[in-house]
């Protein structure tokens, strides 16, 4: 890939990234997806469920959809609510807003915070690689504009945030860079702040968490370099700034917006093999003048949040709070 070499701490790691991760690479480029993960129905219409949830398409030529939580009680004088475009992880390769644990996260989310939660089912690589998911996501960004007003009832299109987890985070923090690029072609849809949980980012160089967790049971490095070779553009290498925010293309306008950027929430914990890229990540916002929060916890794994409801109660407090403190005038 690129002029990447071979790393030592590959041959250190005992997993087969393929296995790991139940994919085959196929001849024409293609991924043959093994894994069988439940999924969930959208349930607008069923009494036992908290949340009015109904999926919606966004492109019919390039299947990208939609996926809405709404909660359905709520006190008279509560106010509109905040909007939150999701975007799931699953490192680019793998993932739908309708697998049990994505639908359960968010809906928990749109009630415990309480927000309208826009959950995007975005293109998948290698079949459609970077920036493909990017686009996907102001795409998302536009329907909000156009047409949420019809979809989804009690919402503040003055505060919207965008967020994702792992490889979301990473899609929520290019398309929060587009978005201030476009801020009139957008409008009324103001972004009040970007929240990145456990941002999946990369490089060529090895950091000290990458290497201290090489069999991450969760994101072993194999894994980590193999869901990079299929989602960058091809020939390029994990110094991309796709994968790196450290090489910061100022070539280009969304390069050029990233201390436009806004409010912008981290969150992530010290047994995240990508904590390093993490924490080098706030501190490069704080030198663009972003208005950055970091929250790192000393305990915790990759992707905690998304498998655990109690975890994610805990994180749902912090992104309640950066939230409260995010109002746009």
């Amino acid at each position: 890939m690129g002029d990447e070499q071979p790393s030592s701490a590959v041959a250190d790691c005992n997993f087969d990234p393929n296995e790991h991760l139940k994919i085959v690479v196929n001849p024409d480029g293609t991924l043959t997806r093994l894994h069988d993960f439940p999924t969930t129905a959208a349930n607008d219409e069923s009494p036992n469920s908290a949340v009015f949830t109904k999926d919606v398409p966004l492109s019919s030529t390039k299947n990208t959809w939609l996926r809405i939580f709404q909660p359905k009680q709520l006190p008279p004088s509560t106010p509109k609510l905040p909007l939150i475009i999701y975007y799931h992880g699953g490192g680019f390769i793998i993932g739908s807003p309708d697998l049990a644990i994505f639908h359960n996260f968010c809906s928990n989310m749109s009630t415990q915070l309480p927000a309208v939660v826009v959950s995007v089912a975005y293109r998948l690589a290698p079949e459609h690689r970077l920036p493909a998911a990017y686009e996907d996501a102001v795409e998302a960004i536009h329907w909000l504009k156009n047409e949420s007003q019809a979809a989804v009832a009690d919402h503040d299109l003055s505060r919207c945030f965008l967020m994702g987890d792992s490889a979301g985070s990473n899609i929520a923090y290019h398309a929060g860079l587009r978005a201030t690029a476009v801020t009139n072609e957008i409008e009324p849809v103001k972004i009040a702040g970007v929240i990145l949980h456990q941002p999946f980012f990369g490089g060529l160089e090895r950091t000290g968490s990458e290497l201290r967790l090489v069999n991450d049971q969760i994101l072993p490095l194999s894994s980590n370099d193999l869901m990079w070779e299929l989602s960058l553009p091809v020939g390029s290498n994990r110094d991309h700034w796709y994968c790196n925010p450290m090489m910061v293309d100022e070539s280009t306008e969304e390069g050029r917006g990233v201390g436009l950027l806004g409010r912008c929430l981290v969150t992530g914990s010290d047994g995240d093999p990508v904590i390093d890229r993490q924490r080098m990540f706030v501190r490069m916002l704080e030198e663009k003048g972003v208005d950055v929060v970091g929250r790192f916890r000393e305990d915790g794994c990759h992707g905690r949040e998304v498998f655990d409801p109690n975890d994610a109660r805990a994180l749902f407090m912090v992104i309640s709070d950066f939230i409260s403190s995010s109002y746009v005038s």
